[in-house]
């Protein structure tokens, strides 16, 4: 088994006990001690888990916890860029989409900024910076206003309110956690509100989200899993999400990262 399924496992595993030990799993996937502590540690580090004596938990306030942008954009970075090569395929000349906040679809847009007469519409600060200093006279980007949160969104009354009367082709939605059990979630309140709002005002839902984010719930969901037209994933994704995924969902796209060559 390579590292990425045994950590992938190791996360269905928290998600349904709320806590694993290190004995436990040196007995289920036959490794070394050094080896699960490993995984456990790399997993730490990307803010899925917490580490505790003798093994780890679940995080602590992850329904509500809310990483910045910068701390997010570094993570996954392989997965973020195949995942928005796909994404930006779909996106066809002369069209209305609208991106929401988040470091996959910062990554996103920075795959658009070539396609001629674009019209975004955004609630991202980063992903409207990217578009402005392409300085293409031919698209056109309308951010709303609101709130700032810790991602760099623009929520509340204010951004829900400019929704209400836009109409785009396509929404490319980033989202939190992913599960069969509540769908697509977000750990912001008014994120939440906001996100709806992008929703009711596209034609099609294309989900972009990389296989952290299966199995994590944030406070308030956003979409059911079968609202979603398109989720396109990463291939860290474990099978058996592949299959429950599959069963809601009538076009899951999952791609291979290209990890970047070493030096």
């Amino acid at each position: 088994m390579l590292a990425r399924q045994r950590q992938n496992t190791i996360l269905e595993m928290i998600a349904d006990q709320g806590s694993v030990r290190v004995a436990t799993l040196v007995r289920k996937f036959g490794v070394s001690d050094m080896t699960i502590r490993r995984d456990l540690e790399v997993l730490a580090g990307q803010g899925l888990i917490a580490k505790v004596h003798g093994g780890a938990t679940s995080r602590d306030g992850s329904s509500t916890e809310e990483p910045g942008f910068v701390r997010k954009s570094g993570l996954q970075a392989a997965e973020k860029e195949a995942i928005a090569r796909r994404a930006a395929a779909m996106v066809a000349p002369n069209s209305a989409i609208a991106l929401s906040a988040g470091t996959t679809t910062w990554t996103l847009a920075r795959q658009l900024v070539d396609v001629p007469g674009l019209t975004v519409v955004t609630n991202s600060i980063p992903v409207a910076d990217v578009f402005h200093q392409s300085g293409r006279s031919d698209q056109t980007v309308v951010i709303v206003g609101g709130v700032r949160t810790p991602s760099d969104a623009l929520v509340g009354p204010v951004a829900v309110a400019a929704l209400r009367s836009l109409n785009v082709d396509m929404l490319m939605l980033g989202v939190h956690g992913i599960s069969p059990r509540v769908g697509f979630t977000t750990p912001n309140l008014l994120e939440a509100e906001t996100n709806h709002a992008l929703v009711r005002a596209a034609r099609r839902l294309v989900v972009v989200a990389d296989h952290t984010k299966w199995g994590l719930i944030g406070i308030s969901t956003i979409a059911q899993l079968g609202d979603a037209d398109t989720l396109i994933t990463d291939s860290g994704v474990p099978q058996e999400a592949r299959e429950q995924l599959g069963e809601q969902i009538e076009d899951l796209v999952v791609v291979d990262p290209v990890e970047p060559a070493s030096s």
